[in-house]
């Protein structure tokens, strides 16, 4: 009698198992209080790499109360940090005078943009879309010429810069305009940028060291491009002479400084923890 419970108990055990692994291992399916987001958090909370944070969020809401608070109605909440992905990629190259040159570049694996300057937080403004568009090394050439010149040129103009045929450059100037990188307006070719920032040698310019240590268990903001991507658009825009040697992935401490406005609403400020500067607003979408 109780090896035939014994059996049962496992064949009901068994049949649970089998159910879900053949259900696909979702655990939601064993219980509505948990999710596979919650899941997935729980698991992914080890240790990972993030820049050290210079200042405090209360640091920050002192420094810019005036500017944040616009009177006594208008209250501080609990501010939220937030780490954003990057890239830091080991990279050599040649410049014009034939000298290699060694560095780093910092590209962020949020808004596909590379950081210039860390001391401002400056980044460049063009590779995401050149990312979206599957920009390649021809339809740089383009980009870097117009770029070269105010973000503007005629046809004959950029033969001319390219030193180049009309028969070789028109497929091109075709390309970058079909992928909407640059538009045509007459013999007037334009880059297709707000405020285009493409121009600018492969390495960051480091105005800080980067400390790094580990943190467990914080919210990590979700990637939008991934590392292939990011090594795949810096290959095609700085040519046959650059290349990456390592690449590591950290993460930028960001705050999210919330005020209380008198009608219930919330405005929501993001401010870099290393410099202390505010971010972009474009940061309010991630």
């Amino acid at each position: 009698m109780i090896r035939k419970l014994l059996m049962l108990v496992l064949l009901i055990v068994a049949g649970i198992i089998g159910w879900w692994y053949w259900s696909g291992g979702d655990l939601v399916s064993l219980g509505d209080s948990l999710s596979t987001s919650s899941l997935s958090q729980f698991i992914d909370s080890g240790e990972f790499v993030t820049l050290e944070a210079k200042y405090t969020p209360e640091q920050l809401m002192e420094k810019h109360r005036v500017e944040l608070l616009q009177d006594n109605q208008h209250t501080f909440q609990e501010p939220i940090l937030k780490f954003y992905p990057y890239i830091l990629l080991d990279v050599k190259y040649a410049q014009s005078d034939k000298k290699t040159r060694e560095g780093f570049i910092l590209w962020s694996l949020t808004n596909g943009e590379m950081v210039t300057d860390t001391e401002f937080w400056d980044q460049t403004h063009g590779f995401e879309d050149a990312i979206n568009a599957g920009a390649t090394r021809n339809d740089f050439k383009v980009l870097f010429a117009l770029a070269k010149h105010s973000g503007s040129l005629t046809n004959q103009q950029l033969f001319q810069e390219l030193h180049l045929d009309a028969d070789v450059v028109n497929p091109w100037i075709e390309s970058a305009r079909e992928k909407h990188l640059i538009v045509q307006s007459g013999n007037e070719l334009q880059l297709h940028f707000e405020n285009p920032k493409i121009l600018v040698i492969p390495q960051t310019r480091v105005k800080q060291a980067f400390v790094t240590k580990p943190h467990a268990s914080a919210p990590r903001v979700p990637k939008n491009y991934s590392r292939s991507q990011i090594e795949k658009i810096a290959n095609a825009a700085f040519g046959p002479s650059f290349t990456i040697r390592t690449a590591k992935e950290i993460y930028l401490p960001v705050y999210c400084l919330c005020v209380l406005n008198p009608d219930s609403s919330v405005y929501t400020s993001y401010w870099n923890a290393l410099t202390g500067y505010k971010m972009p607003s474009s940061y309010a979408m991630k």
